[in-house]
């Protein structure tokens, strides 16, 4: 997705030459007001952790510590959710939220910049996200933490969720990424649909020369089938504009310094995505020890709905469930964070404590 917020990030930096700096100031100091946690056994705490050899930045938000604890794995590859706290403040209330920026991401990137980020491999993210999850058990005495992933990071979050049942309550997947080996090819398929229709003609042939095998792309091409995919359909492009960068231009932690190098950690991640094109999370296993949850957007173009429910179906869990969040492209639990509360507290808070949640 890294061209589409490129070519949309355009935009949003262009705005000082209209002389909407100070427009942008009010709005960043009002969500930084929003933001602030004040209850007596509130948390608010971020810095860098010594995380698989080198420093990543983590973030510890919420208004009880008692409240179950959250370890969100971030999409991209290279984003990070911490530009969406302003929109999922109301999260907190219900749980303590960790955000890591991993390696190749936003401030953990910004440091040392590409020569300070060491191996760049699935396996190593992988590795450090379980160095994560024991660093978050021990601050904050939690025995176990809600395990939930987003666009590429469920990629990740299977795998860790498959595996380490001793570390997870649950998992939750959002924007779930399903490549099954390479052979899922919906969301190419009704892309070149969408340009057939449009008349899109250099694009539709761009795509159709590049064909549906995504092992044989490069980087240059993931990007521009991406922003593809995206741009042509109208609720993901209003999605990129109106959530996605909104959310980065008035988020209250990021200068426009700090805005840029967010968009070149972006591009330098980029190729891990390549490296999980031949994933196939049946081969992999279907067996999870832990609840298993996914939410995703009912009108997902980029991961649809339809191949993460074929995966649901198979999976076998002590509990699972699915459901769509409605009027939800790609990004939906950000464009509809009261839709995505709704459905932990409903069905995974009951599921990792034995309780309902309170109001």
């Amino acid at each position: 997705m890294l061209g589409a917020i490129v070519t949309l990030s355009a935009t949003a930096l262009a705005t000082p030459i209209a002389g909407l700096l100070g427009h942008r100031q009010l709005k960043r100091t009002a969500n930084a007001k929003h933001l602030r946690i004040t209850t007596p056994n509130g948390i608010d705490e971020s810095g860098f952790v010594r995380i698989g050899g080198i420093d990543q930045w983590v973030s510890i938000r919420g208004e009880d510590r008692r409240n179950p604890v959250i370890l969100e794995i971030l999409g991209g590859p290279g984003a990070s959710n911490l530009i969406f706290l302003s929109r999922t403040r109301a999260w907190e209330r219900h749980f303590t939220i960790v955000r890591w920026d991993m390696r190749g991401a936003a401030n953990t990137f910004a440091v040392t910049g590409p020569t300070g980020q060491g191996e760049m491999s699935l396996d190593q993210l992988y590795h450090d996200a379980v160095e994560v999850t024991e660093h978050v058990r021990t601050r904050l005495d939690a025995a176990k933490v809600l395990l939930v992933a987003n666009s590429f990071g469920t990629v990740l979050g299977l795998r860790l969720a498959r595996n380490h049942p001793d570390l997870y309550s649950a998992y939750v997947g959002t924007d779930q990424n399903i490549i099954a080996g390479g052979r899922e090819h919906s969301a190419y398929r009704s892309l070149m649909a969408r340009l057939q229709k449009t008349g899109k003609k250099t694009a539709l042939a761009a795509v159709t020369a590049m064909s549906a095998d995504k092992s044989t792309w490069s980087v240059e091409q993931l990007s521009k089938y991406n922003k593809l995919v995206l741009t042509t359909d109208p609720l993901s492009y209003d999605t990129m504009k109106t959530v996605v960068i909104r959310s980065l231009w008035f988020s209250p932690l990021h200068t426009l310094r700090g805005l840029r190098t967010y968009l070149k950690a972006m591009t330098f991640s980029e190729p891990l995505a390549l490296e999980a094109v031949a994933i196939d999370e049946w081969a992999e296993g279907t067996t999870f020890d832990i609840p298993f949850f996914i939410f995703q957007g009912d009108k997902d173009v980029l991961t649809p709905p339809q191949p993460a429910k074929r995966l649901f179906d198979d999976v076998t869990a002590p509990v699972k469930d699915f459901a769509l969040i409605r009027g939800a492209s790609h990004f939906a639990s950000f464009r509809h964070p009261d839709q995505f509360l709704t459905l932990m507290l409903t069905k995974v808070h009951p599921a990792i404590t034995g309780k309902p949640a309170t109001n």
